[in-house]
């Protein structure tokens, strides 16, 4: 899965970052982020690519020890940060790098913890505690520990995707032959990568962001006829159908591409 995401980025991006690549090769840096399946030796398979990494921490009697030292060190916290920039409030940043055993990752691993108010509804937490919750990933990479953790927080997008895919048909398997389903799964793909694009390039505002359900019921079922007169192309849309300026905007912006 590695070999084809680095497969995917264009070659000046992709140069030093194949399976045995020299790291003197090395043009752009890049980062994988995961949730804590990736604590596997995955990240030595990163490592053999000169890819970095920032991994979700797995609960552990490791972590407990190490927590459960810094826990009354008040010192040892900084203020995490919301990705605005603000502080996040009663929430904190800690390095339990120099109390854990990271002699099975790569040189340079560190342990990033925070910690924040307990919740209902929290998910999982790193240590037992009845006051806070606490989450914490590996990462090789170097900076301040808050800025790390602000980074790793930031790829919730994936699990944004994979809601789009499926709400799109990748969960649905309309086929009995594998190969037929693998080609539904592969147009799906497609077609999400294609209204992604679209919606980048050519909506402004909410609908740049819509989930597929919006796009389909203001955008793509909307009464309307394309006529071509004198060499132009015309969009007549439905009388009062209330996304009609959003529409003609997207087909201006889509010929100032073409």
């Amino acid at each position: 899965m590695l070999d084809q995401a680095i497969a995917q980025l264009p070659a000046e991006i992709a140069e030093g970052h194949r399976d045995g690549d020299d790291p003197s090769l090395v043009r752009r840096p890049l980062q994988v982020r995961c949730d804590s399946a990736g604590c596997t030796d995955f990240v030595w398979h990163c490592r053999d690519r000169n890819v970095g990494f920032a991994v979700v921490a797995r609960s552990n009697a490791n972590i407990h020890a190490a927590i459960s030292r810094r826990t009354t060190d008040d010192d040892a916290w900084q203020p995490a940060l919301r990705q605005d920039g603000a502080e996040r409030r009663g929430a904190a940043v800690a390095e339990l790098t120099d109390l854990v055993d990271l002699t099975e990752w790569p040189d340079g691993t560190r342990l990033i913890v925070r910690r924040e108010p307990l919740h209902p509804g929290a998910q999982q937490t790193l240590f037992p505690s009845t006051l806070f919750r606490y989450w914490g990933h590996y990462t090789d990479a170097a900076g301040d520990p808050v800025d790390l953790d602000v980074h790793i927080r930031a790829h919730a997008h994936v699990e944004d995707h994979i809601r789009r895919l499926k709400d799109s048909g990748a969960d649905r398997f309309p086929f009995t032959a594998i190969d037929a389903n693998r080609a539904w799964l592969a147009t799906v793909c497609f077609a999400d990568a294609l209204v992604r694009w679209f919606q980048l390039l050519c909506l402004t505002g909410a609908l740049a962001g819509a989930e597929p359900k919006t796009l389909r019921w203001t955008l793509w079922h909307t009464p309307a006829r394309l006529v071509h007169r004198a060499r132009r192309r015309i969009v007549r849309i439905l009388d009062g159908w209330p996304t009609a300026d959003e529409l003609l905007a997207a087909y201006e912006r889509v010929a100032l591409i073409t």
